[in-house]
């Protein structure tokens, strides 16, 4: 096999050798280094297979030990009879003061057999909100709420534009056709929040350790309720229950049988 020599040497390819077995060599000084071309293609995939293992460790470590020091908060909510209250919202405002929502994807609210779904949705400060309608007629989505003042004029499908709710509040929402149509957004400064379901069950997980206010809101409220104080230790459970007063919610709309009327 015939040596190179000098800085052209590694412009130059061995004729003789097969491109699956071909080397290169150098000398420096009393030492001679060779490498294959299927040597440095293995040594390269096996760097890069290792840098991605130990960033997919890195990531799996950094989420066990946030997951190990967060704690969660159980909600249940009842009336004063007892039964469950559905559509509760619950956040915890941290001691460390009000947060905005990072850059994200934007929440849907639908339009869907002539009512908004869901019914009540809470978002942080800052998040867009997009109001697709799945009806086949056409909707006219308004509030006039100091939170967030828009209209969405006569559409279907798609929704026409994004809305972002950058002040914290309670948004009403309504349709120009359908005056029965009624939803609601409740605007917080905080990350931690979420609504209850048919049991009266919230589950607010992955909350740093630290001091909160929790508060409950419901849109058919009767009397506002006083926050809860709580302290969090990391990887701690904490049970709240809160009983409030909500108006009965008036009966939906039956859509009509023809999906084509209004």
């Amino acid at each position: 096999m015939p040596e190179f020599e000098g800085e052209s040497c590694w412009e130059q390819e061995e004729v003789a050798a097969k491109p699956s077995s071909s080397r290169r060599t150098r000398d420096f000084g009393a030492t001679r280094i060779g490498v294959s071309h299927n040597g440095l293609a293995e040594v390269s995939a096996s760097l890069q297979t290792m840098s991605r293992l130990a960033a997919a460790l890195a990531v799996a470590l950094l989420t066990f030990c946030r997951a190990a020091g967060a704690a969660t908060l159980d909600v249940d909510v009842r009336d004063a009879s007892g039964k469950p209250v559905a559509d509760a919202a619950i956040y915890a405002m941290p001691s460390s003061g009000p947060t905005e929502a990072k850059p994200g994807k934007a929440v849907e609210i639908q339009q869907i057999d002539r009512e908004f779904v869901p019914y009540l949705t809470v978002v942080q400060t800052g998040t867009k909100a997009t109001f697709p309608n799945r009806d086949p007629i056409l909707h006219h989505v308004y509030s006039f709420s100091p939170a967030k003042s828009f209209e969405m004029k006569l559409y279907r499908g798609r929704s026409p534009s994004e809305v972002v709710f950058d002040k914290p509040g309670v948004v009403t929402l309504g349709c120009n056709i359908h005056d029965w149509m009624i939803g609601y957004v409740l605007i917080v400064s905080t990350s931690h929040f979420g609504t209850t379901d048919a049991t009266g069950s919230a589950h607010l997980r992955d909350l740093p350790a630290g001091s909160y206010e929790v508060q409950a809101w419901h849109p058919r409220l009767r009397d506002a309720v006083a926050p809860v104080s709580v302290s969090l230790e990391a990887g701690s459970v904490r049970a709240l229950t809160f009983t409030l007063e909500v108006a009965p919610r008036k009966a939906k709309y039956p859509p009509p049988l023809d999906r084509l009327k209004y």
